[in-house]
């Protein structure tokens, strides 16, 4: 999957799912990040330890589960 995302080509989270002006927006980014350049399907939200799904997980999936993905690549 990181062949999918070089560090410097890896998406953004969805500003309408998590807006950048959030206090923990850079802790978020970081995290996914890593999580995709280790080719982790999810990682941790740095404030609430929810598991997140990464981008490369989504975009392996094929298809948007319309469940709201903070990370999501397709169009919804």
């Amino acid at each position: 999957m990181t062949d999918l995302y070089p560090p410097s080509r890896i998406p953004r989270p969805r500003r309408d799912r998590c807006d950048p002006a959030r206090p923990d927006y850079d802790l978020i980014v970081a995290a996914h990040e890593t999580a995709v350049a280790r080719a982790e399907p999810t990682y941790r939200d740095p404030t609430t330890g929810f598991s997140v799904l990464t981008v490369a997980t989504l975009l392996s999936r094929g298809v948007c589960c319309a469940k709201g993905c903070r990370h999501c690549p397709f169009e919804t």
